[in-house]
């Protein structure tokens, strides 16, 4: 499905995408600005009591990430290689399974861990690459890496192999996050003089995976790193223009998250790409028109958390804040257009989405506005993390949606500091009334007192965030991934690695510690939009050891089929690969190219070589429940319409069915 909201824009200009030249310390410098502890005028936030529990609770939060990752995970044992697990959690919800997105935000913050002076973790973000490098080639329900459809498969099993049963796919967002990561990692081994292989492209070891004691028997990991991040950012420069689920992975359409990091990825890939003597055509041409799109999320009061979608819902969602936090550039001014977090419509859309839990959660009754709550991903959220969901119930607060809402707010006093003014709009006006009620749309300069108690007032307000999350953190500093909008025990997932990368995110901000990526570049919207794409190229990072014959078949089945809203069409077949004819454990099928002229459900599926079977496809009524078999014999897969090149491991064929009357 295309993306169709486009809006023209009357500021004619073309984005340039210059590149940016880090200078790494451990307290992140750059271009003359230090990102150690803010100071204001005596108040220093190291002197308060929040800072004990900050600082006790950061180690935790990275080993809990740390226990998550495998293969030495102490919480993960059986994990692959490199893969960061989502929680030890297997039951209730199960998520003992690796996430593309999830992965990349935790591997960013290792990264950012790393360059602020901690060697220790070099190894693991080498193992992490290496895993990503077999994940990019892996074939899945998603596509494979041929055409790059492949990457936007959200998830995989804890042991590195695709993960084929039904869920949201595909999501967009993993290629963007995990370029953005990885950039970030090699722009420092560049500056530290380490990046040679960067450079120079060199691939000798990797083919055959010949060790030299380094991270996961490849002889020299940083070779893999170009090669893996081309494959992302060819991915979201073709794909950028096409729908899919968002970061909850329950709506499909398009996600202002989404559309965000991919045009932050875009506009740091063709920097970094300038600056190793490689090309990105996609990232220069396509930027400037996601940044255009990326327009089409703001309603004029908040920013519209997806679109091109009818769910009924209000679309006031944290996916918003998280949008924001994780473009934002330190070197940036309050830019409405890439929603830093400063900008008038950033602001506003905190209020609007913070306020939307006030008297929705129990621990949240009689705190007034301008003060902090618990916050969940959206106001009409039934997920609880459990295997059935009560419709009438309203889910629960989310400690790292809670620390969002945070680290938005240390982002704008950063900024507004940085510039040295508040900038109030008449679309800010109401987000600053809660702490002076008074205030005029107006430029309020560092020198005047209300500047000066509007940094104070936010900094607190950031804090009071901060100190929700110590509220309903227990003793031993283990995060879920929620606690109870009613007494605040925690819920759902334990040890969820995401909630511990997100409270090092947020307090790495609270300290003033961030990394430009080009945002001061990169923020004129064209004059008109266009629903372009660019095709990108691909090939596996590391290249795949020919065999002699394929050990299986990549099978595409199509079906044409129509259907009406909330039916859904499976795949079931005589292997174990199609469920053994157990409805229960039948692959679904996709429907994200049906059209009323050609109602197509398709779905890919690897099935062994050597025989054939037997397979039929069935019908999931609106209620959920009933089951509607194709009526007929069964159909079979005939062996020979395989094809595969001499040397591929996976033969590929393609099956085109019509449903049975």
């Amino acid at each position: 499905m295309i993306c169709t909201s486009f809006f023209p824009r009357l500021i004619g200009a073309t984005v340039v995408l210059a590149q940016f030249s880090l200078a790494w310390s451990p307290r992140w410098a750059h271009d003359g600005y230090s990102y150690g502890p803010y100071s204001y005028g005596g108040y220093s936030h190291a002197d308060d009591a929040l800072a004990s529990f900050i600082a006790s609770e950061t180690p935790i939060a990275l080993q809990g990430i740390l226990d998550n990752i495998g293969p030495d995970g102490a919480k993960v044992a059986g994990a692959g290689s490199g893969l960061v697990i989502a929680s030890p959690s297997k039951a209730d919800p199960d998520y003992f399974d690796t996430w593309s997105r999830d992965s990349a935000l935790t591997l960013k913050i290792l990264v950012d861990t790393l360059i602020a002076g901690d060697a220790s973790l070099q190894p693991i973000i080498e193992r992490y690459i290496i895993a990503q490098a077999k994940l990019q080639a892996i074939y899945n329900p998603s596509g494979d890496l041929s055409d790059g459809a492949g990457l936007g498969e959200p998830k995989f099993n804890a042991d590195g192999t695709a993960f084929t049963g039904a869920w949201g796919r595909p999501q967009r967002d993993g290629p963007a996050l995990r370029a953005t990561a990885i950039i970030t990692y090699a722009t420092w081994l560049i500056a530290n003089g380490k990046g040679a292989s960067i450079t120079t492209n060199a691939t000798d070891g990797i083919a055959n995976g010949t060790t030299n004691g380094t991270a996961g028997g490849i002889a020299d990991p940083t070779a893999l790193l170009w090669p893996v991040i081309s494959n992302d950012l060819n991915y979201v420069g073709q794909y950028w223009n096409q729908t899919g689920f968002d970061l909850w992975e329950e709506t499909g359409g398009s996600s202002f998250f989404t559309i965000a990091v991919q045009h932050r990825a875009l506009v740091e890939g063709n920097a970094f790409a300038q600056q190793i003597k490689k090309s990105c055509p996609g990232c220069a041409s396509q930027a400037p028109q996601i940044l255009c799109f990326l327009q089409s999320f703001w309603n004029g009061e908040y920013i519209d958390a997806n679109i091109n979608e009818d769910n009924g819902r209000t679309r006031k969602d944290a996916n918003t804040l998280l949008g924001s936090i994780h473009t934002f550039d330190p070197t940036a001014g309050c830019d409405d257009s890439t929603f830093q977090p400063c900008s008038s419509r950033a602001l506003a859309n905190l209020k609007v989405v913070t306020d939307s839990f006030r008297s929705i959660y129990k621990i949240n009754a009689g705190i007034p506005e301008g003060k902090a709550i618990a916050i969940g991903r959206y106001p009409e959220d039934v997920y609880q993390g459990k295997a059935v969901i009560d419709p009438k119930e309203l889910a629960n607060p989310w400690y790292l949606c809670t620390l969002a809402a945070a680290e938005q707010l240390y982002d704008a006093t950063y900024q507004w500091t940085k510039i040295g003014a508040i900038e109030v709009t008449n679309t800010s006006l109401a987000f600053f009334h809660d702490f002076q009620p008074y205030l005029r749309p107006d430029r309020y300069d560092s020198s005047t007192r209300e500047f000066q108690d509007l940094i104070l007032d936010i900094r607190s307000y950031a804090d009071g965030f901060f100190e929700v999350v110590k509220k309903y953190t227990p003793k031993d500093g283990a995060l879920s991934e929620q606690f109870s909008r009613d007494d605040g025990h925690q819920l759902s997932a334990f040890n969820l690695t995401w909630s511990y990368a997100s409270f090092l995110t947020a307090s790495n901000r609270r300290a003033g510690n961030a990394i430009p990526w080009g945002e001061p570049t990169a923020n004129t919207v064209p004059t008109a939009c266009a629903a372009t794409s660019a095709t990108g190229t691909y090939a596996p990072a590391i290249p795949e050891k020919p065999c002699p014959t394929p050990t299986g078949i990549a099978v595409t089945f199509n079906l044409l089929k129509k259907t009406i809203f909330g039916q859904n069409i499976f795949l079931y077949g005589s292997i174990p690969e199609l469920g053994n004819f157990d409805t229960t454990k039948a692959v679904p099928m996709d429907a994200s190219k049906y059209t009323a002229d050609k109602p197509l459900w398709a779905v890919r599926a690897v099935v062994p070589t050597g025989a054939d079977f037997e397979y039929n496809y069935f019908q999931i009524e609106t209620d959920g429940k009933t089951v509607t078999k194709e009526p007929g014999p069964k159909r079979t897969f005939d062996q020979s319409v395989e094809t595969a090149a001499p040397g591929v491991c996976l033969a590929k064929a393609v099956v085109n069915d019509v449903w049975t009357t």
